[in-house]
C-alpha cells in the first residue's frame, strides 16, 4: 500500500501525461496487441467527458467512485482540487452518518475503499472512519448476494488489507456459486457476461490456490462462448458496452492478452468492439446510437485504464499498490456547473429560518430545511412537518412545481376533481402543462390520493428532464440498475425506467436491499428527492 499520510506539493496529478495528452509510449502497443494511439485518444476523450459530466463527485454508484477510479487509474490529468473535493465530500458524508454507508449493501464500502486508496488516502481513516473494517464482516457482506463478496475480495486485495481468514471465506463463497456452465450470475441459473467477468477479476489473484485455476479456466471458456461474432456481448436482449468493459478488466487482471484467440471473433477483439461505442470527442454509449452515457463511460474508462496499465507493465486496475503516496495539496475548485433551462427558476433562500419540531435527527432533515428555506415545502400547524407521513399527489406536484419555479400559462385542466379556488389548482395546472402529471383516469387527477414510490419516480424523472438531467435506459440498462435489489421484479413495467433513472442519478437512496415500489412515499422522502434533483442539476 502507499505510504498514507504524507502530503506532496502537487496541485495536479499527472501520470504519463503532458498538457493533457498521453504520450504514445503509454499507449496499448505491447505484446498483448498493437492498439497504440487509439487507446490514448479514447482515454483523453472519455476523461474530458467525465470531468465535465461529474464536476463534483461524491459517494455514489454513478457520478462518484467509479468516475474517480477511472480518471485516476487511467493516467488522466486530474486537478488536485477535484481529488480533494471528492475526499472532502466522502468525509463529510461519513461525518453525517457516523461512518455508515449502508446497513445492508457492503459493496458501498468496497467501492469507497478502492477510490480512497486510488487517490492516495488511507481507507482505514477517512475523516476518522474506517472503510476496511466493514469488509471484514463476512456475514454482513454476503447478505447482498454474489456482488458483495466479489467486490469485498477485490477491495481487500486491492488496498492491501486482506486477511487470510475472511478473504479465504469470500473466495470459497464465489467458487461455490460457479454455475455448471462455468459462468456466474447474480440471479437465476444462466450465466451472464458481466457477473462472470467480475468474478474472474476477483479470482485473478488466487491462481495458485487449489481449484481456482480450474474455475478460472471454465469461466474464461464460458465468457468466450458468450462473446458474439461482433466481438461484444449481449445481456438480457441488449448488446451493450458495459459487458465489454467488464470483460476487458477481467482479462487484464488475469494477464490474458486481448488478442488471445478465444476472444477474437471475426478478426474483432474486445477493444475493437468497445471502440464502436465511442462517441467522437465525447464518452461512450450504452447501446449504439443512444448517445453518450455516464455509466457506460465510467466503465469504459476503467476498461481502458486496465488495458493501458496491463500493456505498460503497471499494477492492475484495482491493485492500488502504485497509487500516489498522499493526497495533493492544492485545492483547486472543481469545474462549475451549468445553468438550467430557461423554463426553470429555482426559488432563492428567503432568509427566514423555518423551524419544524419533528425533523431533528431525521434522515431528510437537511433536505427539508433547505427546501423550506426556499418556500418549496411547508409544514402543518404547531411547527410540525410530519416527515414520515404520506404525501398526496397534489402535494408532490406542488413540491416539484415550486422547486422548478414552473408557471402555468393557461387554465384548461381536464380533471373534474381539481376545482377552481382549491389550493392546488395552480400547481396542478402548471404540472399538467409541463408534463409532470397525468390523471388516474382521463378526467380525474385524484389530488388526495397518496403517492407510491414507483409513482414518485415517474414524476421525478419528468421533473429532472425539465432541468436538464436525463438519461435514456434500455431494458438491459434498467435491469443492470434495478437487479441490485431483491424485489426488482415487483416493479411495474411503466415505472422500471424512471426508477432506474432515479437510482442511477442518485435521486433515490440505493443503500437498501429493496425498492418497495408499492410502499407509500413519505413527505421526508419527497423533500429528499426534490433536493437531490436540484443538486444533480447544479441548481442549488
Amino acid at each position: 500500500m502507499p505510504g498514507f499520510g504524507r502530503r506532496i506539493a502537487s496541485g495536479i496529478i499527472v501520470i504519463a501525461m503532458a498538457l493533457g495528452i498521453m504520450s504514445a509510449a503509454a499507449g496499448y502497443g505491447g505484446p498483448s496487441g498493437g492498439f497504440g494511439g487509439r487507446t490514448d485518444e479514447a482515454i483523453v476523450d472519455a476523461a474530458a467527458y467525465l470531468l465535465r459530466a461529474v464536476p463534483a463527485p461524491g459517494v455514489g454508484q454513478t457520478g462518484g467512485e467509479w468516475a474517480v477510479i477511472a480518471l485516476v487509474r487511467s493516467g488522466a490529468a486530474v486537478p488536485g482540487g477535484y481529488i480533494l473535493s471528492y475526499y472532502d465530500r466522502v468525509a463529510a458524508q461519513l461525518e453525517r452518518t457516523g461512518g455508515q454507508l449502508s446497513t445492508v449493501k457492503y459493496s458501498e464500502y468496497s467501492r469507497v475503499a478502492l477510490a480512497i486508496a486510488a487517490i492516495g488516502a488511507d481507507p482505514r481513516d477517512v475523516g476518522g472512519y474506517d472503510m476496511i473494517a466493514p469488509l471484514m464482516d463476512y456475514d454482513m457482506a454476503v447478505r447482498q448476494g454474489l456482488n458483495g463478496p466479489i467486490f469485498a475480495l477485490i477491495a481487500l486485495d486491492g488496498t492491501g488489507f486482506s486477511g487470510e481468514d475472511v478473504t479465504g471465506r469470500y473466495l470459497d463463497f464465489i467458487l461455490e456459486r460457479q454455475l455448471d456452465d462455468g459462468g456466474f450470475t447474480l440471479s437465476g441459473g444462466v450465466s451472464d457476461p458481466d457477473t462472470t467477468a467480475m468474478a474472474l477479476t476477483a479470482l485473478s489473484r488466487y491462481t495458485d490456490r487449489e481449484g481456482v485455476a480450474q474455475a478460472i479456466g471454465r469461466a474464461l471458456e464460458r465468457l468466450s462462448l458468450l462473446q458474439r461474432p461482433s466481438g461484444g456481448f449481449t445481456s438480457f436482449s441488449s448488446t451493450n458496452s458495459e459487458s465489454v468493459s467488464q470483460a476487458i478488466i477481467a482479462l487484464c487482471s488475469l494477464g490474458v492478452p486481448l488478442d488471445d484467440e478465444r476472444f477474437i471473433k471475426n478478426d474483432s477483439t474486445l477493444f475493437d468492439n468497445l471502440m464502436t461505442y465511442c462517441v467522437d470527442g465525447q464518452g461512450f454509449e450504452h447501446e449504439r446510437g443512444g448517445g453518450a452515457s455516464l455509466m457506460a463511460t465510467e466503465q469504459a474508462l476503467c476498461a481502458l485504464a486496465a488495458l493501458w496499465r496491463h500493456s505498460s507493465g503497471m499494477a492492475a486496475l484495482y491493485d492500488m499498490a502504485d497509487s500516489p503516496d498522499s493526497l495533493p495539496d492544492a485545492a483547486e475548485p472543481p469545474p462549475a456547473g451549468g445553468e438550467g433551462p430557461a423554463v426553470v427558476s429555482v426559488p432563492a433562500v428567503t432568509g427566514d429560518a423555518v423551524q419544524f419540531g419533528d425533523i431533528e435527527g431525521h434522515g431528510s432533515e437537511e433536505a427539508i430545511r433547505e427546501l423550506a428555506g426556499r418556500g418549496i415545502v411547508n409544514g402543518y400547524p404547531a411547527g410540525r412537518f410530519d416527515p414520515d407521513g404520506g404525501v398526496t399527489r397534489a402535494e408532490l406536484a406542488a413540491i416539484f412545481v415550486r422547486a422548478l419555479g414552473l408557471a402555468a400559462s393557461g387554465d384548461g385542466l381536464p380533471f373534474s376533481d381539481v376545482p377552481p379556488g382549491s389550493w392546488f389548482r395552480d400547481y396542478a395546472q402548471a404540472a399538467f402543462e409541463h408534463g409532470l402529471i397525468q390523471g388516474r383516469t382521463p378526467d380525474a387527477f385524484d389530488p388526495s390520493g397518496f403517492v407510491t414510490r414507483q409513482e414518485a419516480a415517474v414524476m421525478a424523472c419528468r421533473a429532472s428532464a425539465l432541468c436538464g438531467v436525463s438519461e435514456v435506459f434500455d431494458e438491459t440498462a434498467v435491469r443492470n440498475v434495478l437487479s441490485q435489489f431483491i424485489d426488482y421484479r415487483t416493479v411495474a413495467a411503466w415505472a422500471a425506467e424512471p426508477l432506474a433513472f432515479c437510482y442511477y442519478s442518485g435521486l433515490l437512496d440505493d443503500s437498501g436491499l429493496e425498492i418497495l415500489p408499492m410502499e407509500l412515499l413519505t413527505r421526508g422522502e419527497a423533500a429528499e428527492i426534490a433536493f437531490r434533483m436540484l443538486k444533480a442539476a447544479k441548481l442549488v
